[in-house]
């Protein structure tokens, strides 16, 4: 495998060669597996549902098209220009300001660390949730099961009181992502996809092929997808759209800048883009056939409409409205432990991305090498994901930190890179020119367009209308000390790490560098005026 010659330190050395994805087919299915996580499976159906069912797949469309990919490819040509994780990138993107465009990598640094905190716990309640399948340990009341015998929820406050049932496999989940961080790009990340991935589509479409002969699962199917024209008129249904999109695709906080990175020299950037994006999308779908499918069947089973059932996203649909449906069908721990394992896995893949930034860009800024880089990162990692979120209060705890984790820090992550990268700094058309050399399928100015207008107008409105809700509403009737402390203080927390993280010293210096020369895109006029010639 050749590697690309990395940066010369600031005295002179030269520092070990970046590693690389073994080929084009190991980045796809790395950044597959990275999009494909939790949110496709007990976000998506959920949210199409409650904005149009059917119709709602004309504005999800529209927003992939227009922002989804096009952050995607933005972050694409980033890290694979610029040939870092994050905070490296953003750096050289922006030489003359430095530690100024620097910061905005380790603020999506600290925003994946945070992220990386609590979604172990809900992998490793999914693993749990994997054993009990087998027994249906939830016995006929999977509400309270989960909130008392299984997770002991108390009342918000800060608790030490640990919680076995948690503890364990959330430990079990922090070894595994250590030891596939440690084992590198290739051998590590790469490989774990390449297992996992078909490993989750096969346990996923058994799970679907077998939700599609329920009774009732016509009627969950019909819910779905009989469109609502009406809605595509409500403003808030397209910005749902444009939330799931991006919410879905690992853009805008380091992820796939880090990802894009470890390619090599000449790589194909756009056509892989449009594959795993395309690919996100179709296991969407995939998703919501079979979950509403299931829904189906446990409202035939209820002599209820689909509409009157509780719990149709997230934590409540995951662990207490399928347990419920499992405990309710024939062969139901056969399908409990596909649904289940599959959301394991899924999660899986998705934690060991996000905790790739945090590793990467530590390895630089420090020298560290791999292994200890990762160590390093995963047992911090590991204790404070412990300490908050395997008590008594780590379900709330939990809640709370996402709703301020993804809809104020990765949005304002996204509104800041875009407007940096495109109006301050004017790197559109070099990213675009680069794009276009490496790639089969070429971008247009319009791509500038999306990435520089749409997007930040867009996800602008999405982030300011998210702050006024919090700042006047509250969230879920929790007390305002409690959302101050975890989720404004997620945020205090974001940007104090960004400071710090931003004004140590690098070990090895990332100005040495020079990017990548834009490969020549051959005209089909002078390259037939040569073949002339030759001839």
């Amino acid at each position: 495998m050749t590697a690309a010659p990395h940066d010369a330190s600031s005295r002179g050395a030269v520092s070990r060669p970046r590693e690389q994805w073994t080929g084009q087919v190991g980045f796809i299915l790395a950044a597959i597996g990275s999009a494909v996580g939790l949110g496709n499976i007990w976000r998506f159906p959920g949210v199409a549902y409650e904005n149009g069912g059917g119709a709602f797949l004309i504005p999800y469309l529209v927003a992939l098209l227009t922002a989804g990919i096009p952050i995607l490819f933005l972050d694409y040509a980033l890290g694979h220009r610029f040939r870092g994780a994050a905070p490296t990138a953003f750096r050289r993107v922006g030489r003359a300001f430095g530690r100024w465009t620097e910061s905005l990598g380790w603020f999506q640094v600290a925003i994946a660390f945070v992220i990386g905190l609590y979604y172990t716990a809900v992998i490793a309640w999914a693993l749990s949730y994997f054993v009990f399948s087998f027994d249906l340990r939830w016995g006929d009341d999977p509400a309270g099961f989960l909130t008392g015998e299984y997770l002991q929820v108390g009342d918000p406050g800060i608790s030490f009181e640990f919680v076995p049932g948690v503890l364990i496999p959330l430990a079990i989940v922090w070894i595994a992502a250590i030891v596939v961080l440690a084992a590198g790009v290739a051998k590590g990340l790469q490989r774990v996809n390449v297992i996992f991935l078909p490993l989750l589509i096969v346990a996923f479409v058994v799970l679907v092929v077998r939700a599609l002969f329920l009774d009732g699962a016509a009627e969950g199917l019909n819910a779905l997808f009989t469109p609502d024209w009406e809605a595509l008129a409500n403003p808030d249904v397209w910005i749902a759209a444009y939330s799931q999109i991006f919410f879905s695709l690992s853009i805008a906080f380091g992820i796939m800048i880090t990802y894009a990175s470890y390619r090599r020299r000449r790589s194909n950037l756009t056509s892989p883009g449009l594959v795993v994006a395309f690919a996100n999308s179709s296991f969407e779908i995939l998703a919501g056939i079979g979950v509403f499918a299931t829904l189906g069947f446990f409202a035939f089973q209820q002599g209820i409409a689909v509409a009157e059932l509780e719990g149709l996203t997230g934590v409540g649909l995951s662990f207490i409205t399928f347990p419920a449906i499992v405990s309710q069908m024939p062969g139901g721990p056969l399908f409990g432990i596909l649904f289940f394992g599959s959301l394991a896995l899924a999660g899986f893949t998705s934690l060991i991305s996000v905790l790739q930034v945090v590793s990467a860009a530590i390895q630089e800024k420090f020298a560290l090498s791999i292994r200890a880089a990762a160590t390093g990162v995963g047992v911090v990692s590991a204790v404070l994901s412990v300490l908050i979120f395997s008590t008594t209060t780590g379900l709330l705890a939990l809640d709370v930190t996402d709703q301020w984790a993804n809809n104020i820090g990765i949005v304002a992550s996204a509104v800041l890179t875009t407007i940096l990268v495109i109006w301050v700094l004017r790197r559109g058309p070099e990213l675009r020119a680069h794009l276009n050399a490496v790639s089969t399928f070429k971008v247009g100015w319009l791509w500038i367009a999306f990435v520089g207008v749409l997007a930040p107008v867009v996800l602008g409105y999405m982030l300011i209308s998210r702050i006024v809700s919090l700042v006047v509403d509250g969230y879920a009737d929790m007390p305002g000390w409690y959302l101050a402390l975890f989720g404004w203080g997620t945020i205090v927390f974001l940007l104090v790490a960004t400071l710090v993280t931003t004004l140590l010293r690098w070990r090895r210096s990332p100005d040495d560098f020079t990017p990548w020369p834009a490969f020549p895109v051959a005209d089909p006029a002078t390259a037939a005026q040569r073949k002339e010639a030759s001839s």
